[in-house]
Order: C-alpha cells, then sequence, then structure tokens
C-alpha cells in the first residue's frame, strides 16, 4: 500500500506565509485620532512626574554631600569632599554612627538567636495552641507602633531599662522578632526531619544535629531574616526617640531629625552627607547577603 504524496503547484504561494499575511493584513492597527495622541501623551506625562518626583530628592542628597555650597534646592555641585571630612570629624556625628552600629548588629545577633530557637521549636514540635501561637505572632505585626509605645515605655521603665543602649537593643530585637519567627520557621520545616534523624544515629545530641546539619541549610533564610531585621532596626525612629534621652546614645536617625530640627540654620551639606552615611551600611548588607540568597539551601543534601 503506498502513500500519494501530493505538492503544491509550482508558483503557488506557501500556505503559512500567506494566513501570516492575511492575520498581518486583519490585524493592522488603525490610525490614532487625536484622543488617543492626547492619552498617550498624558500618560507619558504622568510618568515623567513620577519619576522625577521620585529620583528628585536621591539627586539632591547625591549633589549637595559632594557640594561646598549646598543649599536646599537642586544645583549643580562645587565638587568638594568636605562634607564628609566634617562628619567623620565632628564632635557628636561620629559617635551618631557608631550608636547605630550598635543598635544594629547587636539587635540582629540577638533577634536571630531568638528566631532561631524559636523557628526549630514551631517546626519540629508538635504543641496544643501552636497554630493560634503563629497567629497571634503575626497579630503583633498589624498593630501600630505607636499604639504600644506607651505601654513598652512603661515596662522598660520598671526593669530600669530605660536611656541604656542595652534597653534599646533588646526592644528593637523583641520588635523584630515575629517575621524572623514565620520566616525561620518555614526554612526549617523545609529542611528533612531524616538529616537530623542520621545525625542522631551517628552519635550527635540534638544541639550538636542543629548546628552540624540544619544550620547551614537555613543559611539562605538567616540572611533574609538577618537584612529584614537590620533594615528594620536601623530604620526606626520612633522607638529610640522614646527610648533614650541622652543625646550621646542617639542613633544616626534621631541626629538627621535634630539637625534638620533644631538649629535655625541648617547644614544643608552636612546634612546630606549624613543621609549618604546612614543609607550605606543596609546598602552593603543587601549586596553582600544577595549573593547568599541565590543558593539553594538543600541543594548540597540531596544530592550528597
Amino acid at each position: 500500500m503506498t502513500t500519494e504524496i501530493t505538492r503544491p503547484p509550482v508558483g503557488a504561494p506557501d500556505a503559512p506565509a500567506s494566513q501570516a499575511k492575511a492575520l498581518a493584513g486583519r490585524t493592522r492597527r488603525r490610525p490614532l485620532t487625536a484622543v488617543d495622541i492626547v492619552q498617550r501623551t498624558l500618560g507619558y506625562v504622568l510618568i515623567v512626574l513620577l519619576v522625577l518626583f521620585c529620583l528628585v530628592p536621591f539627586a539632591w542628597v547625591i549633589l549637595s554631600s559632594i557640594d561646598g555650597n549646598a543649599g536646599p534646592n537642586v544645583q549643580l555641585p562645587a565638587f568638594s569632599f568636605d562634607n564628609f571630612v566634617r562628619f567623620f570629624t565632628n564632635e557628636g556625628t561620629p559617635r551618631l554612627l557608631l550608636n547605630s552600629l550598635i543598635i544594629g548588629v547587636c539587635g540582629t545577633a540577638l533577634n536571630l538567636a531568638l528566631g532561631l530557637a524559636g523557628g526549630y521549636a514551631l517546626a519540629r514540635f508538635e504543641f496544643k495552641g501552636r497554630r493560634a501561637f503563629m497567629f497571634g505572632i503575626l497579630l503583633i505585626r498589624v498593630i501600630p507602633a505607636p499604639a504600644t509605645i506607651v505601654a513598652l515605655y512603661l515596662i522598660m521603665v520598671n526593669l530600669q531599662l530605660t536611656n541604656t543602649l542595652f534597653g534599646l537593643v533588646l526592644v528593637e530585637a523583641v520588635l523584630q522578632l515575629p517575621i524572623t519567627l514565620w520566616l525561620l520557621k518555614g526554612t526549617i520545616s523545609a529542611v528533612p526531619i531524616e538529616l537530623e534523624e542520621a545525625a542522631w544515629v551517628d552519635g550527635n545530641s540534638r544541639f550538636q544535629a542543629i548546628w552540624r546539619v540544619v544550620l547551614p541549610l537555613v543559611g539562605p533564610g538567616l540572611g533574609a531574616a538577618a537584612m529584614l531585621t537590620f533594615m528594620g532596626i536601623w530604620g526606626d525612629f520612633l522607638t529610640p526617640l522614646v527610648m533614650l534621652q541622652s543625646q550621646d546614645l542617639y542613633p544616626l536617625s534621631i541626629g538627621l531629625f535634630r539637625a534638620f530640627s533644631e538649629h535655625n540654620q541648617v547644614d544643608w551639606g552636612l546634612l546630606a552627607a549624613s543621609a549618604i552615611v546612614y543609607v550605606l551600611p543596609p546598602a552593603v548588607l543587601y549586596i553582600f547577603v544577595r549573593k547568599h540568597l541565590l543558593r539553594s539551601s538543600l541543594g548540597g543534601a540531596v544530592k550528597g
């Protein structure tokens, strides 16, 4: 049995090509009307205005930080790094940066330690009320901070921890704990329990298994939690404003506010340089942590 193959006659147009041309003819754009042109023009103008609204403040900060004659308006700078030199040589501003680093780093470390312990317990142990407890943690994040700041201040007064960096570090670490618990609970739950059981069979205790097996595999989760916690602590303004009374303990966020609000004549160049320095630590942390977030947490364990 043979099958006859029919070929199109020579010179006949190719079927797919002809269909494509017909489709292109049917989908040809109609000419723009005056209303269409006006709508499109208004859309582009709105986009440009939004872009300028977002970029002009950053442009002012960058240009004013390197301008020896900085003012409140955007202008071409007279290039000079005197503003940064004055930031690091003035009597008060380096102390503000040091306080911010102490609060941010110590608060993040304490938050990760508590979050790792709590996240492991929530991921590995079953107990009554665990689901309600998890949603209760989320509810804490829903409540606005000003609604609880007075009660929190009274608690710290009774503990005699107001106007101390230790008390502020403790408060900041606890305030950022709910998101860390949720993040690490999910990350640890993704680690197969069989890996820990194998470590137990090899003679490791539970804490040794956590240190040698779980902790290396939850690195991306820890990195994400560290980044979110540090950025939350670094950008907090209300808590240190309420908890601290001594100017020697103020972080850089309070210093920026005081430099702008307490003097009749604002040093715009120093203020812009302080803002640049204030932005750098979170940006550097993000660049450093981003590489580790791209790695698979369980790839090595499955292949091994």
